[in-house]
């Protein structure tokens, strides 16, 4: 069985330790040899849930990894920390599993890669809405052909959380809260749905007199992919109302015999013939487990000589080229060619 240590007990991390970690102890692929938290009453916590004892809960990583041999480790603490974590993770020779983005910045999570990747290390980053089962499906449908080609796809995401700490007291505090917080998983999502890396990113985003956030909690993008499809995206955290919020997403694909639309979990196409609008009710698929519990397995498989999963870090930093280079282009008010960003920034470090 693998051995790892978990980092970020508090927050998050109480999803990890309750709903994700045990489940890969029951499967018999991962065991917790020390936790990790700067919050003693937090870090408490880990006792029970993870099955450790007293003196294998740390408030100092450096101490937790000099101290317990382990295959991985599991980051669960805020982006700006991640490097610091992956860092020691290198330095003891740790596989890492790691919450998104990579990093803070696009520097950051250049530098994370070509450590890792110096290292011949595995890390993969858990994006997990997109392998939740409503957004797992509607892949699914877009590319078994049924529909004929992909044209563009339409996604709402819009959250009534303007008030101070209503979505976590750093997301209100941080720079690009709305698309280093939340867009980050929805362009992953992008990505699968179309089959494509990014080829051009056009952001404008602000935040309303109202918004309680340091930096911008609303956003329109536009992303025009490799392959030619196209994006339209509409991400705000500070309306009166949520109406396609967290695991809710209103996504549409405009496919050229039909419209398939993922309205709150609910999936259907969608075609007009002579006689009338034709609806069919799609069913979404079923498996044991989605989300983080469904990566947190992938990636014990993966260590132990299975597949490379979809969220390796070898796919996510296309992924966050397409987060940083959106927020250049929100910053600066022009179009950015993405991939000519991801090159420039892996070349910078």
């Amino acid at each position: 069985m693998l051995k790892y240590i978990h980092i970020g007990v508090g927050g998050f991390g109480q999803h990890w330790c309750t709903a994700v970690l045990p489940r890969l102890k029951e499967l018999g692929l991962a065991e917790a040899v020390a936790a990790v938290d700067i919050n003693p009453e937090a870090l408490a916590l880990a006792k029970d849930q993870l099955g450790l004892d007293e003196s294998r809960l740390y408030t100092s990583p450096e101490q937790a990894f000099a101290e317990n041999k382990a295959d991985f480790v599991n980051i669960v603490v805020p982006p700006a920390f991640h490097e610091q974590m992956v860092d020691l993770a290198v330095a003891h020779g740790c596989h890492i599993l790691s919450e998104k983005p990579i990093a803070d910045t696009m520097a950051g999570c250049c530098r994370i890669y070509r450590k890792v990747k110096a290292a011949n290390l595995k890390m993969a980053v858990t994006m997990s809405h997109r392998f939740d089962q409503d957004k797992q499906t509607l892949e699914a449908e877009i590319k078994s052909g049924r529909y004929g080609r992909l044209n563009y796809v339409v996604h709402r995401f819009t959250h009534a959380c303007r008030k101070f700490a209503s979505w976590g007291k750093f997301r209100h505090e941080i720079p690009d809260p709305l698309l280093i917080e939340g867009t980050v998983h929805h362009f992953d999502i992008h990505r699968a749905l179309t089959g494509s890396n990014a080829k051009t990113v056009y952001a404008l985003t602000w935040n309303p007199p109202w918004g309680e956030y340091a930096g911008d909690s609303t956003g329109m993008i536009i992303i025009d992919m490799e392959n030619g499809v196209r994006v339209l995206y509409e991400g705000a955290k500070a309306n009166a109302t949520t109406l396609n919020g967290w695991l809710h997403d209103y996504l549409r694909a405009e496919c050229e015999e039909a419209t398939l639309e993922l309205d709150a979990r609910k999936l259907k196409s969608m075609v007009d013939k002579w006689e009338g609008r034709e609806t069919v009710d799609i069913p979404l698929l079923e498996q044991p487990a989605w989300l983080n519990a469904w990566l947190a397995e992938l990636f014990c498989n993966w260590l132990n000589g299975g597949p490379e999963p979809a969220n390796s870090i070898d796919d996510n930093i296309h992924c966050a080229a397409l987060l940083f280079a959106a927020i250049e282009s929100a910053h600066t008010g022009k179009p950015v060619d993405v991939p000519a960003f991801r090159a420039e920034n892996l070349a910078a470090v």
